[in-house]
């Protein structure tokens, strides 16, 4: 399958479900338990992206490298409070360090 095929074709399904969307009945997005997931969700896939990126190599096997050791001093950071700002800066050095030795 060509690039091309596979670029429309994604296209064609996104438009599908958008459109499958507004068939949804009002009454299951209004609930409590509809709007926590919808809250939710940008966060559990934002969380999923990160760790693939961070934990996971060529060929799909998992890796421990100097992404991931960026992350953690990341995450270290987030919890210290750190301005976002100085979570990039933290992580880009962890990581240029890392790669350094």
């Amino acid at each position: 399958m060509s690039t091309w095929t596979t670029v429309l074709l994604a296209s064609a399904l996104s438009f599908v479900l958008k459109f499958i969307g507004y068939l949804v009945p009002p009454r299951y997005l209004e609930g409590k338990r509809a709007s926590n997931i919808v809250a939710l969700l940008p966060v559990a896939l934002l969380t999923g992206l990160v760790c693939v990126q961070a934990f996971v190599g060529d060929g799909g096997r998992v890796v421990i490298d100097a992404r991931a050791a960026a992350a953690v001093a990341a995450i270290i950071a987030l919890v210290l409070r750190a301005p976002f700002i100085v979570v990039v800066i933290v992580a880009a050095a962890t990581a240029a360090i890392i790669r350094l030795f």
